[in-house]
């Protein structure tokens, strides 16, 4: 059904969000509310699901597959926050005198926000598609190959969590224990680790460069609506 809405939105407003009236750009943005809601909904499951046992193949593989066609109908939808950032800023104030637009406002000036970091839409089609092979693929890996360790804590082969909780010990030999399980292990994936941490700070660096990030940490602060300057305050 998804992917049956997305396109029949996308036949209807591609190319034409610019020429809209007020009335007709709010329910525009009505349908386009709950078709992202879900798709929202249908990801979350995805994941929740996936989470519940990562090391699960068949939980995988399920994920791996929704992820996947939830990028595709993406794709027919990509258009809509493109085009809406680039109507003149004077034409969509004015259109959004109409109460029923003017209800979306903090969501659109929230969106528009992006808009000097938006690359054209064929760029921004490719940066969508091939995240599914780029940092969602190895965030992924990471994930599964934590789920995956095992840490030999005095002969017990534990998990990632019950280890973890070991640091949080009164006893300080069971820390002790803990700790030196979790260095060894992790010591033994350390090239495994270094490969993922590479991969995915070089990933960010071409994507803060494409779209003219000047700092490491600005596509961060946007993406949490901070200014730098309050964070550097906090800092």
């Amino acid at each position: 059904k998804g992917e049956e809405l997305s396109r029949a939105f996308a036949e209807q407003y591609r190319g034409k969000l610019a020429a809209l009236s007020g009335e007709a750009l709010a329910e525009a943005l009505r349908t386009y509310e709950v078709i992202s809601d879900l798709l929202g909904r249908t990801g979350s499951y995805a994941q929740l699901y996936y989470v519940g046992d990562t090391t699960d193949p068949k939980r995988g593989q399920f994920y791996g597959n929704v992820s996947a066609k939830l990028t595709d109908i993406s794709t027919l939808l990509l258009f809509f926050e493109l085009e809406l950032n680039r109507i003149d800023d004077a034409a969509l104030d004015k259109a959004m005198q109409v109460p029923a637009l003017a209800h979306y406002r903090p969501w659109i000036e929230n969106l528009r926000m992006e808009k000097p970091y938006q690359l054209d839409d064929k760029l921004e089609e490719l940066f969508l598609e091939k995240s599914q092979t780029g940092a969602a693929a190895f965030n992924r890996l990471f994930d599964e190959t934590m789920a995956s360790l095992r840490f030999d804590v005095n002969g017990e082969m534990l998990t990632l969590e019950p280890t973890l909780n070991l640091m949080q010990d009164r006893d300080p030999a069971k820390r002790k224990a803990g700790a030196e399980a979790l260095a060894r292990t992790f010591k033994e994936n350390l090239r495994l680790f270094t490969l993922i941490t590479n991969t995915l700070a070089k990933d960010k660096d071409i994507g803060d460069r494409w779209r003219g990030f000047k700092d490491i940490a600005d596509a961060r602060h946007l993406s949490n609506r901070v200014e730098p300057e309050v964070v550097a305050a906090l800092v």
